[in-house]
């Protein structure tokens, strides 16, 4: 058997207080319309790639946009808090203008990345990053020489690109992390490896209102 697993790793579609700039966290929001036409249109992107599972975050944002690719699968969605984002306590529903305003010391550790920082009430950035290490690592294993869908959070997704890409937790960000993009993975004994990041291209498409 093969000792590689093949990984899409797949954030949430939009939400309302994506679009609104708001934080969430472990606060369970669910889809917009906007988020339930990209997830439609991420199960026809992925039509013709092979699964043998599909894992979720147990948030409603994440279960929502694995339904379709799910479905479409023929493949049942299994729920995994580990895919969670991070936890943002007394932050969550707030905008960072609103965070700098109230707490301008607390947001400033959490710009600067700071490893040993978590809002009151959330989670410490060290401790996020090595449930999700734990996590990919646990599904990884369980599904070797197969191929999995892990559909998780903006938070989640930054945490892996930097395991793949060797770069630092406190590291400014670079790259992105777009609603619904499809990010692709391997994961050998040696750990991760990035084959492409950030695929939108499915999205980049009018989307009709009309009906």
């Amino acid at each position: 058997m093969s000792e590689t697993t093949r990984i899409l790793a797949i954030r949430h579609g939009q939400t309302g207080w994506n679009a609104d700039s708001r934080i969430q966290g472990h606060t369970d929001i669910a889809l917009d319309a906007v988020g339930h036409w990209q997830s439609e249109r991420l199960a026809q992107a992925l039509a013709d790639d092979e699964l043998q599972a599909i894992y979720s975050s147990d948030l409603a944002r994440a279960r929502q946009t694995a339904a379709p690719l799910a479905a479409r699968k023929m493949l049942p969605t299994r729920l995994d808090p580990g895919l969670r984002e991070r936890a943002f306590g007394e932050f969550e529903g707030l905008s960072f203008a609103q965070i700098a305003q109230r707490w301008p010391e607390q947001a400033e550790a959490w710009r600067r990345r700071d490893p040993d920082f978590g809002a009151r009430g959330g989670e410490v950035l060290r401790d996020f990053r090595d449930r999700v290490v734990a996590t990919f690592a646990r599904l990884a294993r369980a599904h070797r020489g197969q191929s999995i869908a892990l559909v998780t959070h903006g938070g989640v997704l930054d945490i892996i690109y930097r395991q793949a890409t060797h770069q630092p937790l406190q590291a400014a960000r670079d790259w992105t992390v777009a609603n619904a993009s499809i990010n692709r993975l391997l994961h050998t004994r040696q750990g991760l490896a990035l084959l492409g990041w950030a695929d939108v291209a499915h999205l980049e498409v009018v989307r009709d209102d009309s009906a």
